[in-house]
Order: C-alpha cells, then structure tokens, then sequence
C-alpha cells in the first residue's frame, strides 16, 4: 500500500475531479445546442460526482475514526464538534450573505431550517438558498450517525445494510404518514423519489461502500488478500464512466435524468458507489499515472479548494459574479480563484481555529 502522505494526496486530488464534474452537470445547458446527444446526457449524470464526495467521506472518516467516538460522550460530542467546523462556518458565511442580499433572497424566509442544513428534508426548500448545499445535509446525517455504523460494521455487514434499510422505512414511514394525514404542506420527507435523491435515508448506501473499504483495508481481509487484483484503478475508473453511460441510456432526453427511473437510481445507488470505491482502492494501493497525477501540488491545492468551489460555483455567489461580467469558460477559472482565495484566507484559517478549541475541550 502506498504511505499515508501519498494517500492523503490522491485522495484530496480525487475532490477536485469530483467538483468539476459537478460545475459541468451545472452549466451543461449552454452547450445544449452545440453538442451531440450521447454527450450532453452523459454530462446530465454528472451530477455523479457527488457520490464521489459521499463514499470519500464514508472512507476517509471510517479509516480515521473506526468507533473512538462511540467510547464516551465527550469523544463523541468533540467527533461532532469538528464536521461542524469543517463545513458549517463557510456555509454560514455564504448564507448570510444571501440572506442579506433581499433582492435574491427575498423569497426564502426559512432561516432556521437553513442554518441548521435541516431544509434539505424538506422537497419544497431543497434547491432553495444555496441550492447546491443540500448534499452538506446528507453529510450531516451520517456524521450523526457514522460512529454507530461502523460499530455495526465491525459486527457483521447485514447489521449496518438492515440499519441502514430500518432508517429509509422510518424516514419514509414519516413523510408518507403526515401526507396522508395532510400535514405535510412542505413535504418532509416525501415523495419517495425525493428521498432517494436528496437525503441520507436514500443514498446512504454511497456513504456505507466507502465505510466499507476502509473496514476491509484496516482489517486486511481474505476478500482483499485473496483477490490479488490487478490494474484496479483502470478497472475502477471504466466502471465509473461505464456505470454513468448506462445511467444516462434511460433519459429520454438530455432535459431529464436516467437517475428519475427506477433503473437508473438502481444503478446509481448500487452499481456506481461499488465502481466508486474500486477505484479508490486502486489509487490506495497502486502507483499509476493517475494516482501520481492525484497527488501533484496543484491537484491537492484545487482537492483543498473543492468544498469553496463546490459552494460558489452556482447559486449566489456565481450570480454575483456574473453581474461584473461572465467569461466565455462560464467563469470557470475564476470561480477557482477566488475558491483558493476563500479556502486559503477563510476557510483553512476558520477551521484550524475551531479545531485547536475543540481540542481543549
């Protein structure tokens, strides 16, 4: 296995690829009449690459926590502390900018749902604000959760799949009982389909696979040692390209999403984070071109700057943006920029703060 430097480095390259998946899915509408069709419904899925971030982040916090927050409730408490910090202070900052701003806000009074990333529950409200912040929602969730699930894990997997099962009955239990007793103007939790999209109940699964991985990694397991597999990352990576060319055969058109039938979310919440995590392991364990093109500065500086870039990259920021002007690369370069300047000058300094408090706690 390649050292932990190199590790950490293809890992946080791997982000930024992540991201500007998510940018070309987002501004795919201005090559609409440019491009061929197979093209322009393979970019309608690329909406993919957050599943990029979902199974990372069930990776990188399996392999570093296991279940040390689970051992009392101050650890637990400092566990929480710290995804807190990570993600809520630029959220924060961005938020009440927008809200500030009633000229784009004037129509989203939801303070506190949004402040507290409870609104991506909520159908009605989960493109609302900073519309592209409904996946640090889904985050959240399996924070609260993730100690409790690799507990299960190191159980037995039909442990945490049940659990994980038990929660999507619950969750859709809920939304579908305060419809029926019409008390679910702002469907909570409702339709169904919103649930497999948008919230942790449903895509839990991208979360578990890399949760998964890192248990097999650190308890080097027969079904890893056994395989003796070879050209991973180039296996991984065709069946992540191949799993979202499938997903995109089922749209009719390149409007829609192959993920709004029933065979492309099957795809996507089964097929697609297993080629995800292949391919993670891949760059774990192999020295190829990719993982060594991962783990150059420039890739980890842009992997660092992800989470800025994936906050600004649409919604108010980038509206604002585009008011002083909009280049030909739909601000692209820019928008990194300015994503390295708020990574470097805010959001790295903003987090090492709160993590040196929490460490006296």
């Amino acid at each position: 296995m390649n050292n932990s430097k190199h590790y950490f480095k293809s890992l946080t390259g791997i982000r930024a690829i992540a991201a500007i998946m998510v940018f070309l899915y987002h501004n795919r509408k201005y090559w609409r009449n440019d491009l061929p069709m197979p093209v322009m419904r393979l970019l309608s899925e690329f909406h993919t690459g957050v599943t990029l971030f979902f199974v990372l982040s069930g990776f990188l916090l399996a392999y570093r926590y296991k279940d040390e927050p689970l051992e009392s409730f101050k650890e637990y408490a400092k566990y929480l502390l710290l995804r807190v910090a990570r993600i809520y202070p630029l959220y924060w900052l961005l938020l009440t900018a927008f809200f500030i701003d009633h000229a784009y806000s004037s129509k989203v009074i939801t303070y506190f749902l949004h402040y507290t990333l409870l609104y991506p529950l909520f159908d009605a409200y989960v493109l609302k604000g900073i519309a592209q912040a409904w996946s640090l929602g889904v985050e959240m969730w399996f924070y609260l959760f993730s100690p409790l699930l690799f507990l299960l894990l190191r159980k037995s997997v039909l442990k945490v799949l049940s659990f994980l099962a038990l929660l999507l009955g619950l969750a859709w239990g809920i939304g579908f009982s305060l419809k029926i007793a019409n008390l679910n103007p702002h469907s909570l939790l409702y339709p169904l389909n919103f649930i497999l999209g948008n919230t942790f109940f449903g895509r839990s699964l991208e979360f578990f696979m890399g949760m998964y991985l890192a248990y097999l990694m650190q308890n080097k397991t027969q079904l890893l040692s056994g395989l003796k597999l070879k050209y991973v990352t180039l296996k991984g990576s065709a069946l992540f390209m191949a799993t979202i060319a499938a997903i995109a055969l089922f749209a009719k058109n390149s409007f829609v999403h192959g993920v709004e039938t029933w065979q492309g979310r099957l795809l996507h919440e089964t097929l697609l984070p297993v080629s995800v995590a292949v391919l993670f392991y891949g760059l774990l364990t192999e020295a190829t071109l990719l993982s060594k093109f991962l783990s150059t500065r420039f890739m980890v500086l842009l992997g660092n700057a992800s989470f800025a870039f994936y906050l600004v990259h649409i919604s108010y920021f980038n509206l604002k943006l585009k008011e002083l002007f909009f280049l030909p690369d739909n601000n692209f370069i820019v928008l990194w920029l300015c994503s390295i300047a708020i990574f470097m000058w805010i959001e790295k300094p903003l987090y090492e703060r709160c993590r040196k408090w929490v460490a006296k706690i």
